[in-house]
């Protein structure tokens, strides 16, 4: 009887992190966000935790960036920081830096990125597929709606806009690298354990901002 292949790893990690990827969309506090149901400030919190975790994944990706496999996936169109500070500063003013801090689950979130993302690939990979991807595909969505809400006209939603990029192009391109990863089956495994992780680290991220402003 001939052996059944293993699906392609993009497949694998769609498949096997679909529960994750609906429990994040389920937490409730993005939709409060896009409905404006929420105060502006509550805005400005997500904008301010996304500038903590992009800053620890940026770093990484810095790190990462002359490896043979995890520096492949490291492209400067991505980079989320300058818009995120732009944002920010519109959103806060020009002392926004002295206003923000991290909520717990935040830190952990960044304590994760940094004890992993910037030394093994596979795990700096599950990190960036989990943000970036999600970034191009459901946040372009949330992005325009959150404008609508709060009265945004590009100051202050450009984390969610990513200039010279398609994001279907890129996220077709992006699991073509993805499947071309030569990795054995245990590392393979350690990446969607990994992407499972960076799941759950993003869900308390929003249950701390649930519990703070819905």
């Amino acid at each position: 009887m001939a052996l059944t292949a293993d699906p392609p790893l993009s497949v694998r990690v769609r498949t096997g992190t679909r529960g994750d990827h609906d429990a994040a969309q389920g937490s409730g506090y993005l939709d409060a966000l896009a409905s404006g149901r929420l105060p502006r400030e509550a805005y400005a919190d997500l904008a301010a935790q996304h500038w903590f975790i992009y800053e620890a994944l940026e770093q990484a990706a810095a790190a990462m960036a002359g490896d043979p496999v995890a520096g492949a996936f490291v492209d400067p169109a991505l980079t989320r920081l300058p818009a995120l500070t732009a944002d920010l500063r519109f959103l806060l003013g020009p002392a926004w830096r002295q206003q923000i801090t991290a909520h717990p689950a935040t830190t952990d979130y960044r304590a994760r990125l940094g004890g992993v993302a910037a030394h093994r690939p596979s795990a700096f990979i599950a990190h960036h597929y989990t943000r970036y991807l999600g970034d191009l595909s459901g946040g372009q969505y949330l992005g325009p709606a959150i404008a609508s809400a709060y009265g945004l006209s590009g100051d202050g939603h450009r984390f969610f806009v990513f200039d010279g990029v398609e994001p279907p192009v890129f996220r077709a391109a992006y699991r073509e690298r993805l499947d071309a990863v030569d990795w054995p089956p245990a590392e393979a495994d350690a990446f969607l354990s990994e992407v499972s992780e960076a799941y759950r680290l993003n869900i308390a991220v929003l249950h701390d901002l649930k519990e703070r402003w819905a």
